[in-house]
C-alpha cells in the first residue's frame, strides 16, 4: 500500500469514530423533540415533565463540559472518549426500558448528559493534536462539524420516523447500537503518550463552574415560561408563590446567580493559580483576543442554527399543520447547505484564511435569515424555505469548521483540554440562547403564532447573527498552513504534516 494512501487510512481511523460520537451527541439534543406526546402518553406523565427531562440534558450537558474536558488531561483522551461513550450507552439502554419519568431523568437527563460531557471534548483535541497543518484539521473539522449539523438537523426527522415506525424506545436502542459500534471503532485510537504528570482535579473549580452554567442555562431556558420583563405567571416552589405574576422575571434572578457562581469561580481559579496548582481553567486562555472572537462566533452560529429550526419547526407545527417527518424534510436544504460546506472544509481552509471563512459564513447566513424574512408566509409552501434554509446551511456549515479551527489553533497541545472544554460549553450555550430567544417572541404571542411572530423571531436571530459577524470582522487573517499552537514547523507543502502523529510508529 502506498504511504498516502496508508495516511488517509490511518487518518480515517481516528476521524471515523469521533464523526459518529458528534453526531449521536447532537442527534440526541434534537430528536426527542417530535417524540414529546408520544412518550409523556406512554409513561402515563405530563408534557411539561418530558420537557423538563430535555431541559436536563442541556443542563447535565452544558455544566459538565469544562470538567470533563479537564479529565481528559487526567484520564488520557481516548480513555476518556471510551468512558464517556460507555456511560452514554448506558443511558440508552435503560431509558429505552423505563416505565416511569425518574428512570426516564437518570438515564437520558443525567447518564446521557455526563457521557456528552467526557466524550465531546476528546474529539476536537485529538483532531488538533493529529493534525499540524490548518488544511489538513480543516478537512476533519469538517467532517466533525458535519456530523454535528447533520445529527441536529436529521434528529427530528429521524426520531419522527422511528417513532412513528416502531416506537420511541427504538430511538434509544438505535443510540446504543451506534455507541457499541464506535466504542468497538475507537480501540484503534492511539492517544500519544503523556509528556508531563497529570494533574490534580480541581473539585471545587468543577463545581463552581458547573452551577454557575446551571444557572444561567436554566435561566435563558426558563425565558419561555416568564418572559424577560415582567414575569407572565407566578413562580412557585412547594406550592407557595415566590415571585407573583407581574413582578421581575426570575429570569434574572437565575442569570445573575450564574454569574455571581462564576465570578466566584474566576477568584478561585486565581487563588489556586497562585498557590502554584493546577486550576479546572487556566485563566490566561481568556486573554487570547483570538480565540475570544472565535468563541463568540462559535457562540452565535449555533444560537443562528438551533434558534432558526426552533421558530421554522413552530411555525410549520403550529400554523401548517406539519407533522414530525413533514417539519424534518423542509428542514432538509438546511443539512444539505452543512454537508456540502463541511466537505469543502479542507479545500477552503488550503485557499482562505479561517478569518475570511469566518466571515463568509456570516454573509452567507445573513442572507439566508433575510430570505427567510422575504419569501416565507403563512400560506407559502415548503419551496419557499429553501433558498433560505440553503443558504444557512452553506455559511453555517462554512463557520462550524473555521471558528473551532480559530479557537483550537490559538493554543499549544498542552493547552488543549482546557479551550476544549470552554468552547463545547460556549457552543451549548448558543444553542440554549437560540431556542430561548425564538421561544419567548413565540411563546409571548400566546399561541397566535402567525407572520408577525415569526418576522419578530426570525429578526431577533438576524440581530445575532450581525454581532457574530461584526465578531468575525475582527479576527485577524492568517495565512493557511501550519497552526502556531500546533507546535510544528511553519511548513505548508511538506507531505510529513499530513500524518496523523497519533499513528505514527
Amino acid at each position: 500500500m502506498s504511504t498516502t494512501g496508508t495516511q488517509a487510512q490511518s487518518a480515517r481511523a481516528l476521524v471515523l469514530p469521533l464523526a459518529l460520537a458528534q453526531f449521536i451527541a447532537s442527534y440526541a439534543g434534537t430528536n426527542m423533540n417530535v417524540a414529546i406526546t408520544t412518550i409523556a402518553d406512554d409513561l402515563n406523565c405530563s408534557v411539561a415533565g418530558i420537557q423538563t427531562t430535555i431541559t436536563l440534558f442541556t443542563l447535565t450537558m452544558a455544566s459538565l463540559m469544562i470538567p470533563g474536558s479537564k479529565l481528559t488531561d487526567i484520564w488520557g483522551r481516548k480513555n476518556c472518549f471510551i468512558w464517556g461513550l460507555i456511560v452514554y450507552g448506558i443511558g440508552a439502554l435503560l431509558a429505552s426500558f423505563a416505565q416511569g419519568l425518574p428512570l426516564l431523568m437518570v438515564s437520558y437527563s443525567l447518564l446521557e448528559g455526563v457521557g456528552s460531557a467526557l466524550m465531546i471534548p476528546p474529539i476536537y483535541i485529538l483532531i488538533t493534536v493529529a493534525f499540524d497543518r490548518i488544511a489538513t484539521r480543516a478537512k476533519y473539522f469538517g467532517v466533525v462539524s458535519g456530523a454535528a449539523g447533520l445529527g441536529a438537523a436529521a434528529g427530528p426527522l429521524i426520531g419522527g420516523l422511528v417513532t412513528s415506525a416502531i416506537s420511541w424506545r427504538a430511538s434509544f436502542i438505535l443510540q446504543f447500537l451506534v455507541v457499541a459500534a464506535i466504542v468497538l471503532l475507537a480501540r484503534g485510537i492511539v492517544d500519544p503518550p503523556r509528556t508531563r504528570t497529570a494533574p490534580r482535579f480541581d473539585v471545587g473549580g468543577a463545581v463552581l463552574s458547573a452551577v454557575g452554567l446551571f444557572f444561567i442555562v436554566f435561566g435563558v431556558l426558563q425565558s419561555s415560561t416568564f418572559g424577560w420583563g415582567k414575569s407572565r405567571q407566578d413562580l412557585t416552589v412547594g406550592g407557595k408563590v415566590i415571585l407573583a405574576k407581574g413582578s421581575i422575571s426570575p429570569v434574572w434572578i437565575y442569570l445573575a446567580l450564574g454569574l455571581l457562581m462564576l465570578a466566584w469561580c474566576a477568584w478561585h481559579l486565581h487563588r489556586v493559580e497562585r498557590a502554584g496548582r493546577a486550576p479546572l481553567v487556566a485563566l490566561r486562555l481568556f486573554r487570547n483576543r483570538v480565540s475570544n472572537l472565535g468563541l463568540v462566533t462559535q457562540n452565535v452560529q449555533w444560537l443562528a442554527m438551533q434558534g432558526s429550526f426552533f421558530v421554522i419547526s413552530v411555525f410549520l407545527q403550529q400554523v401548517r399543520h406539519y407533522n414530525a417527518i413533514e417539519t424534518g424534510l423542509t428542514l432538509t436544504p438546511a443539512t444539505v447547505g452543512t454537508l456540502v460546506a463541511a466537505a469543502l472544509a479542507g479545500r477552503m481552509a488550503t485557499r482562505r484564511a479561517q478569518a475570511t471563512l469566518v466571515r463568509g459564513g456570516f454573509v452567507l447566513t445573513l442572507l439566508g435569515v433575510i430570505l427567510l424574512l422575504a419569501l416565507v408566509r403563512k400560506d407559502s409552501n415548503f419551496l419557499a424555505y429553501a433558498p433560505g434554509l440553503l443558504s444557512m446551511g452553506l455559511g453555517i456549515g462554512v463557520m462550524l469548521t473555521a471558528s473551532v479551527n480559530v479557537v483550537q489553533s490559538s493554543f499549544p497541545e498542552s493547552d488543549q483540554g482546557d479551550i476544549s472544554g470552554v468552547s463545547r460549553s460556549v457552543s451549548n450555550l448558543g444553542s440554549s440562547l437560540g431556542v430561548a430567544f425564538a421561544g419567548s417572541v413565540l411563546v409571548g404571542a400566546a399561541g397566535a403564532v402567525g407572520n408577525t411572530e415569526y418576522a419578530i423571531a426570525i429578526g431577533v436571530i438576524s440581530g445575532f447573527t450581525v454581532i457574530g459577524l461584526v465578531a468575525a470582522l475582527l479576527i485577524p487573517k492568517r495565512r493557511p498552513g501550519v497552526s502556531p499552537g500546533a507546535g510544528a514547523k511553519p511548513s505548508v507543502s511538506s507531505p510529513v504534516d499530513e500524518v496523523p502523529p497519533v499513528h505514527r510508529s
